[in-house]
């Protein structure tokens, strides 16, 4: 009997993922160009199924979607695939963070603080993973380069200096807010999420 219920329960649990990850390839080709950054960087709401899996079916599975809608996506990839590095790294970071912490705090709180604490974690570690890492490759591999994208960020604030200080005054707060939406979108639909949980636990 036990068996039967862990297969069900499986059964409901891979369906979720499968269908938030195609929830999550739909979120990500709806791009919004936002006037107080560079047009390179869009808006867009990929990061919702993630979280909202990591809450549903654990912290794994927020990564696991947010890993396979990346693959996807590098099918139509027009950035050689470091576009989807980038979105996968934080996006995971995102997912993960939120999703061990409600799974310590398994209530409507917990949404709110892990989601949160989330959010801020991801801002914090998209800068030294762009610097390091996604625009060093831009620079090497895509042959932008560094002073044509530090310029893009001078047309909207002329006192930027270098990279760094773009990522830090841009790309940071920017990747925050994004990820707080998705917070607030996850909170709005809490209840019937719970009510998911239920099912699948029970």
């Amino acid at each position: 009997m036990k068996n039967s219920k862990t297969k069900k329960a499986d059964v409901k649990k891979i369906t979720m993922i499968a269908m938030l990850t195609a929830i999550g390839v739909v979120l990500q080709y709806l791009e919004i160009s936002i006037p107080f950054v560079p047009a390179f960087i869009k808006l867009d709401f990929a990061d919702l199924p993630e979280l909202v899996g990591a809450f549903v079916c654990g912290p794994v599975s927020g990564v696991l979607i947010c890993l396979m809608r990346n693959v996807i996506h590098m099918l139509v990839s027009q950035s050689g695939f470091i576009g989807e590095l980038s979105n996968f790294i934080l996006g995971a970071v995102f997912a993960l963070t939120a999703g061990i912490i409600y799974k310590k705090m398994p209530n409507f709180k917990g949404v709110i603080i892990g989601g949160v604490v989330g959010a801020i974690v991801m801002g914090i570690i998209s800068l030294p993973s762009n610097y390091f890492l996604i625009y060093p490759l831009y620079y090497n591999v895509m042959g932008f380069p560094e002073p044509a994208i530090l310029e893009m960020y001078q047309l909207i604030r002329p006192s930027t200096k270098n990279i760094a200080e773009a990522l830090l005054v841009f790309n940071v707060p920017f990747t925050i807010v994004k990820a707080l939406i998705c917070v607030a979108m996850s909170v709005a639909i809490y209840k019937p999420l719970h009510g998911f949980l239920s099912k699948i636990k029970g």
